[in-house]
């Protein structure tokens, strides 16, 4: 692989928010799980772990995830961040108005906004349905290295043209997640990956996000 290869896959790479119900090869995800677990790890313990569901198991984790968003209380494991600002506000709402306006919700359209909100918990559709936790002990460490298998697992899926979105929005109800899936206590949830087949012709999948140039994040020295 070359760097150009790379670069294609990074730029192809997006946040899919809406998908077929086609189900992705055993085979396939197995290859995408193999790939992703390459990436580095603090002194190599690979701290990820993953419940991953298919087929009806995921429809009805949909139904219970939506219904815990409508009517349960947000209680991340690892804490959201407490504030965005600067340029972070600025990416961060330039990012939700490019969704809002590729789906046709106007400016000032709570009840819209909320809606296109909730399709978070419906997993945009996905057939699939990754929840990653790290253990609690390797806190901040383990959480970062998750991080790395989180991208290396979308660009694996870039490469067999599966589509993903990384989600914190389902992490947020940690407490039901470890109920629903029986997720010890030792382990920190952090984040789920929704995946499947792009619905290529829907309008939340017309847009790309841009990314910050090079002078805006680099401090050189020497």
């Amino acid at each position: 692989m070359t760097l150009s290869d790379l670069n294609q896959l990074l730029t192809a790479r997006h946040s899919c928010r809406a998908f077929r119900s086609d189900p992705v090869p055993k085979e396939q995800i197995e290859q995408i799980l193999t790939s992703a677990a390459r990436v580095p790890s603090w002194c190599n313990a690979q701290p990820w772990h993953v419940v991953l569901t298919s087929g009806e198991e995921t429809d009805h984790f949909r139904e219970a995830m939506r219904n815990e968003a409508m009517t349960g209380a947000p209680a991340p494991d690892l804490p959201f961040p407490s504030s965005y600002s600067g340029v972070y506000q600025n990416r961060r709402r330039a990012c939700g108005w490019a969704l809002y306006k590729a789906v046709g919700v106007e400016r000032g359209d709570r009840t819209a906004s909320a809606r296109q909100m909730m399709e978070n918990f419906s997993l945009f559709g996905a057939p699939h349905c990754a929840i990653i936790t790290s253990p609690v002990e390797l806190g901040g460490y383990g959480a970062l290295d998750c991080g790395g298998f989180v991208t290396a697992f979308s660009l694996a899926a870039q490469a067999l043209g599966v589509a993903t979105i990384p989600q914190a929005a389902l992490a947020t109800y940690s407490p039901f997640l470890r109920r629903y899936f029986d997720i010890p206590d030792d382990r920190m949830i952090l984040c789920a990956i929704s995946f499947g087949y792009a619905d290529t012709d829907h309008p939340a999948n017309k847009f790309r996000t841009d990314r910050a140039d090079l002078s805006e994040i680099v401090e050189w020295v020497g």
